[in-house]
């Protein structure tokens, strides 16, 4: 029997606490959306800059991976997993860097995903590059695909659209890294930046989504949810409105298209633990 790690009291923001692949098998249930932010296997002893202070790159044992062909069988096994937990118009978002996307993208066309696009989150304030004997690392890739070929996805176009100038939202988005005030409960290694889960939650689901994130780390993916009022998980006001304030795509969405941000009072649909 699975008991959550922490569940608000409106029963709409679950924490499990586990392997992935031990807890996705078992429960069942569909989600609308999948963000996944998995290892990016690129603990390789190098070094690089971090609030002027040169600092290691190895994250854990668990993101020093094996050869190619045990990068391709983990890949293959959790993204199998998730796939089982999406709705058949469900779409997966998947963040990496050259060290695993190719891996990835090859494991989601093998299991029967359509890719969609592939964003490339170009970063306006990457760290240096120290050597000085290649181009400075600022990019990392989000490929965003669907489950079925045949079957059509969300994706709030209109918003994307008016979001941009009223100018088709392209596939290259300028966004900060995470800033201090985002860590404000402590430092994650892999933490990702409420500004582009922000983003990804508002162009591929709608009020009343379910979202499941396997590799929660910092659980910016449900805060994320939490700020467009798709959960309802931070009860202090105060601190909810400043944080909302600093999500540029939250502001003007809000303004834009208030009908994405209005839940129903109770969830249609519950979790099975």
């Amino acid at each position: 029997m699975i008991i959550p790690y922490f569940r608000s009291s409106s029963r709409d923001f679950t924490l499990l606490q586990g392997d992935c692949f031990e807890l996705l098998s078992q429960f069942n249930f569909h989600f609308d959306m999948i963000f996944a932010d998995p290892p990016y296997f690129l603990s390789n002893d190098g070094i690089s800059v971090q609030a002027g202070k040169i600092v290691s790159v190895n994250k854990g044992e668990w993101d020093k991976g094996g050869s190619p062909e045990q990068i391709d069988d983990f890949n293959k096994k959790w993204i199998s997993l998730c796939r089982d937990k999406l709705k058949d118009n469900g779409t997966i978002w998947i963040s990496g860097t050259y060290h695993n996307i190719f891996s990835v993208a090859n494991s989601l066309t093998e299991l029967g995903f359509k890719i969609l696009n592939v964003i490339t989150w170009a970063k306006t304030n990457p760290p240096p590059n120290i050597s000085c004997r290649y181009f400075t690392y600022s990019t990392e890739f989000i490929i965003w695909a669907r489950k079925s070929k045949k079957v059509a996805h969300c994706y709030n176009y209109e918003l994307m659209k008016q979001l941009n100038d009223d100018k088709q939202m392209t596939d290259v988005w300028r966004l900060p890294a995470i800033a201090p005030w985002e860590k404000a409960c402590g430092k994650h290694p892999t933490q990702k930046p409420l500004a582009l889960l922000t983003r990804i939650i508002l162009a591929s689901t709608n009020k009343n989504a379910w979202v499941l994130d396997p590799f929660a780390g910092s659980s910016t993916t449900g805060i994320a949810a939490n700020l467009q009022k798709r959960r309802e998980e931070i009860e202090d006001l105060k601190v909810y409105s400043q944080f909302r304030r600093k999500i540029k795509d939250i502001a003007k969405s809000e303004t834009l298209m208030p009908c994405l941000f209005a839940c129903e009072e109770e969830p249609i649909m519950d979790l099975p633990f």
